[in-house]
């Protein structure tokens, strides 16, 4: 029986047809639809379903950037074992879209199956001999029930879920229970959907026996919850003390800004009703970015959410941010670039970007979190870090965590935790006589003190400036001015490496000198990987970055290897070119695995490329001694 459980890559003997592949709580899924058809909130609804009985699954959704009529993807990766991130591979296909039909047969696993609309016959060619083909007819069952096209259409979607619960085994009663949850509002949608489940499930018993490929009730989702990272950071942003939002409509981040809207009308309200919050949708990026940095200027903590090519407009902005010192914090979710690029595909290719964004000298802190939960922390943490700092701070998602949902722990929050506002000078510090030069370094971390305009009716007044100038902000051309300001803030920059989160290290079980460094998104499928390399012999160190700067961990794991495998979705290798250019690391110390053709990174293509490196030098190791032995 081939192994469903390893995520190496499956073969089969080319002498007879694989047995159908067998597994309990462990194959993937995946949907081939048309967008637009309304299939998304049936495909929602099987993936719950799964986590409802108890099991793991990490579903995505791979759509295009049009409205309808081009193809959507839903994969669900089924997991008893945990994993969160793609294994790569599809056991069970059910392509419902012509247009992509050849290439979503292809992608089946050998000994897996295909789930079609046998309404039509299709001919032997649109099949292949080393899969099990299950055929139900989905449109003349639904043209029987339905008059309505529109009808026949949208409870096909849910008639295939039917069917697919009996095969796979799904509590109808955990499906009642879903429908009665969404259309809690309108409840006389229930019965008819039910009835559309009903019809596939019915057909499915008379006609069909159960796969191989079986859930069984679980408890290993235990008490986690099921959320997107845009609306993780969103809550997080409200928990971090954000009143203020400036935005304009990007994918993918579109989202995080609705959802802080609604998270704000929960608990952003005035005891009389008003609003304690702005949220302004602006002409474009780059009056986003400026209501933000007036709105941090005048203290309050504000933010905007977009992506690479609304950063690309906002730079001069997020100079004068860092360069006059004034608080700021961008959401990026990244997308396939360049230009419009891929806008609906994930990436994570705008960290060179924003890590030096705008011109001249510039370098500002990037949080990288890995799933929504850290989305959450990350978002409320930036707002404390953009204060302390005084400086714009980047929370970098990318669209395959700020728009799909994951199995995350409840976030969790400590009441007693205060606002960290940073160094700023008070009506009574400034009556007091305390000195007070704006841009004066007055304890060594390159951080100056600052004031709220209105804070005193005449003592501690400053001009901020996007000009050159002294310590005590004094418009000034001098040469040995503004070397002495550009220093400061290169070293206000070594102390945000103290303060944003440290990277974490994952140990090999056998020592070894060869490490790996990855960072957000490609988290789950990089733990997975290990696993798989550390189980077929091949031991590697591993750690995750969490922030830029980096601290100086990073650079001592890197040197306690003798190569490092950097892993990350873009083309340039953009970490990697980070860790050079502010480590001085020597370009041949470090070797690039990268992903970027827009759909998220799997653990297969992480075993074999990290396999395939780690075979390369071990041969290479053996002939050198060989040479040497000689």
């Amino acid at each position: 029986m081939p192994d469903t459980v390893s995520i190496g890559t499956l073969t089969q003997a080319a002498s007879a047809k694989p047995a159908p592949l067998a597994a309990v709580n462990d194959f993937v899924v995946k949907f081939a639809n048309v967008n637009g058809s309304g299939s998304a909130s049936a495909n929602g609804l099987f993936a719950k379903s799964i986590i409802r009985m108890g099991v793991p699954v990490a579903a995505r959704n791979i759509f295009p950037s049009n409205i309808q009529g081009l193809p959507t993807w839903y994969e669900v990766r089924v997991s008893g074992a945990g994993h969160l991130g793609r294994r790569g591979g599809v056991d069970l296909a059910v392509p419902l879209n012509p247009q992509t039909w050849d290439d979503d047969v292809k992608e089946i696993s050998p000994g897996g199956y295909l789930f079609y609309d046998s309404t039509k016959p299709l001919p032997a060619s649109k099949f292949r001999d080393d899969i099990y083909v299950i055929g139900v007819p989905l449109t003349a069952i639904c043209n029987e029930a339905y008059k309505i096209p529109r009808e026949r259409q949208l409870f096909k979607n849910i008639c295939y879920v039917g069917a697919l619960s009996w095969l796979i085994n799904i509590d109808p009663a955990v499906i009642e229970q879903l429908l009665k949850e969404e259309f809690a509002a309108k409840p006389k949608l229930i019965p008819a959907n039910l009835a559309a489940f009903n019809l596939g499930r019915d057909y499915a018993q008379k006609h069909l026996k159960p796969i191989g490929l079986q859930l069984q009730k679980s408890d290993a989702v235990g008490n986690r919850i099921f959320v997107e990272g845009n609306a993780a950071a969103a809550l997080g942003a409200v928990y971090g003390g954000a009143t203020v939002c400036a935005w304009y409509p990007i994918t993918p981040s579109t989202s995080l800004a609705e959802a802080f809207t609604g998270y704000c009308e929960d608990f952003r309200m005035n005891p009389d009703g008003s609003n304690n919050f702005a949220i302004v949708q602006c002409e474009d990026e780059i009056a986003s970015i400026g209501v933000v940095v007036g709105a941090g200027w005048n203290g309050a903590r504000s933010f905007t959410c977009t992506s690479g090519p609304g950063i690309s407009l906002m730079n001069e902005f997020i100079g004068l941010s860092y360069f006059a010192e004034i608080p700021a914090v961008i959401f990026d979710v990244q997308r396939g670039g360049p230009s419009t690029g891929m806008p609906t595909r994930t990436q994570q290719s705008d960290l060179l970007l924003a890590a030096y964004a705008s011109h001249g000298d510039t370098k500002h802190p990037l949080l990288l979190p890995a799933d929504p939960g850290e989305c959450f922390t990350m978002g409320a943490q930036a707002f404390d870090l953009s204060d302390r700092l005084q400086t714009t701070v980047f929370v970098m998602l990318d669209l395959d965590i700020g728009m799909q949902e994951w199995l995350v722990e409840p976030f969790q929050w400590d009441d007693k935790r205060q606002i960290d506002r940073g160094k700023v000078m008070t009506a009574e510090m400034l009556e007091a006589g305390t000195f007070f030069g704006r841009y004066t370094d007055v304890d060594g971390d390159g951080i100056p003190f600052r004031t709220y305009p209105g804070t005193h009716p005449d003592k501690g007044a400053y001009f901020t400036r996007g000009t050159s100038r002294n310590r005590m902000a004094g418009y000034s051309e001098k040469g040995v001015d503004y070397q002495d300001n550009m220093e400061r803030l290169l070293k206000k920059f070594h102390t945000a490496a103290t303060l944003v989160p440290g990277p974490i290290t994952r140990e090999a079980k056998k020592k070894t000198r060869i490490g790996a460094i990855y960072f957000g998104s490609t988290t789950p499928a990089m733990h997975e990987a290990l696993e798989a390399l550390e189980a077929a012999g091949h031991h590697i160190n591993a750690m995750r970055v969490r922030a830029f700067p980096f601290s100086q961990d990073v650079y001592d794991f890197i040197h306690a290897h003798d190569e490092i495998c950097v892993v990350e979705q873009n083309r340039d290798a953009q970490l990697r070119s980070l860790l050079m250019i502010e480590g001085g690391i020597d370009a041949s110390h470090l070797t690039s695995i990268l992903h970027y053709d827009g759909t998220p990174i799997t653990a297969r293509f992480l075993f074999d490329a990290i396999g395939k490196r780690l075979e390369a030098r071990k041969a290479t190791r053996q002939v050198t001694s060989k040479a040497d032995k000689q």
